[in-house]
């Protein structure tokens, strides 16, 4: 009987199992040892034990070692609790109540095996779904790079066709074609393949706009870019390829609501869609409707250059005449000659400032009444 005691005083018990601990003297001390076992049955290296002291609140913290065995010695016997955490994991994956008895060998094995427990129908769901969107999200990923690959390309080879003699251009146009719509097929794999509500779906849709901007679907490239706001409404740039977009569609008026929103969003970036926009408008000769998105990019940005000619090119379209006389006499619009001279201030070597300046001379050849001596103000030194 004494023998039989004096094995149950060395064993590790567990709390609630009706063990209750011997009188403990104050020149005992207790160890604790054991071995961590994975679900593999391999030993857990780098896993972090904490052992804390139920009665005096005493922590101790311990990582195992490539065997996957940790070891505390010297602590005051009684309760404690045991919490085994793994790197990279939130919760605790054991914890356990124990009684140390005075004994410097006790020990607790953990084998996480024997720990696993059969999940229930809906958390099998659950894991099947998150097995079938790991396995989405791997599709879209490759269809989505063999796109953006396919984009650069075709990126390229437009610009090589942009470079060429406008002759040469519309034999060039097929190839640069056939890229873009080879990279949407693949962006539209990617969307297809998406896992539902996938934080990434907002690039697809930015991708799929893109290249169904550059093929001329305009309306197509509209839906995208409306698709990737929804699913990212506080970025800026979404809401300035969208007004480039609406621009090119015809849709002017669309394209400055998404510009007034860019600019609630982000005034640099808003400073962006306006010129954007005024670009737009200029390349199809629409220079009156220019000049209010113009004038909004200079006054976010004032330090544009580009901005400044384009205003004052496009204000010269908005010229009038008069006649005194026998003679009719060109009357500039209101800006024209601050737009270029301001250009010229700001890019007065550049190719800017050079267009700004032949712009004024050929209103001063019209017999514009402007003058060319612009001053341009000298740099602190």
């Amino acid at each position: 009987m004494q023998r039989k005691l004096g094995i149950l005083a060395g064993i590790v018990l567990l709390l609630g199992l009706g063990a209750v601990a011997p009188p403990a003297a104050a020149q005992y001390t207790a160890g604790l040892t054991g071995t961590i076992t994975d679900l593999q049955g391999n030993p857990m290296a780098g896993a972090t034990v904490i052992l804390k002291s139920l009665d005096y609140g005493t922590t101790y913290t311990m990582k195992t070692d490539k065997g996957g065995n940790y070891r505390q010695m010297s602590v005051r016997p009684g309760p404690y609790e045991l919490t085994l955490k793994i790197e990279g994991q939130e919760k605790p994956v054991v914890v356990d109540k124990l009684l140390l008895p005075p004994a410097p060998d006790n020990r607790y094995d953990i084998d996480l095996r024997k720990r696993v427990v059969q999940p229930s129908a809906e958390q099998q769901a659950e894991i099947k779904k998150q097995e079938e969107n790991e396995q989405k999200f791997e599709s879209m990923k490759a269809a989505f790079t063999d796109g953006q690959s396919k984009v650069e390309e075709a990126d390229k080879a437009r610009a090589q066709m942009m470079k060429a003699p406008a002759d040469q251009r519309a034999t060039m146009q097929p190839q640069v074609s056939s890229l873009y719509q080879s990279a949407l097929q693949s962006f539209q794999q990617a969307q297809k393949a998406a896992p539902e509500k996938d934080p990434n779906l907002h690039l697809v849709y930015e991708k799929l706009g893109y290249a169904n901007e550059m093929l001329g679907n305009y309306d197509a490239a509209i839906e995208d870019y409306q698709k990737a706001i929804e699913l990212k409404p506080g970025l800026a740039d979404y809401y300035n390829i969208l007004s480039v977009a609406q621009a090119k569609a015809g849709k002017p008026a669309d394209a400055s609501q998404t510009c007034e929103k860019s600019t609630s969003l982000d005034a640099a970036r808003g400073a962006s869609c306006w010129l954007n926009l005024g670009i737009v408008l200029y390349n199809k000769n629409h220079l009156p409707e220019a000049v209010p998105p113009l004038q909004k990019a200079t006054s976010l940005n004032p330090k544009n250059p580009q901005a400044w000619y384009l205003l004052g090119a496009s204000l010269v379209a908005m010229m009038t005449a008069k006649q005194e006389g026998e003679k009719i006499i060109p009357v500039l619009a209101p800006g024209t000659v601050e737009a270029y001279q301001k250009c010229i201030e700001l890019d007065p070597n550049g190719t800017w400032g050079a267009q700004a300046k032949a712009g004024l001379e050929q209103l001063q050849a019209m017999g514009a009444g402007v003058d060319t001596k612009i001053k341009v103000k000298k740099g602190k030194g």
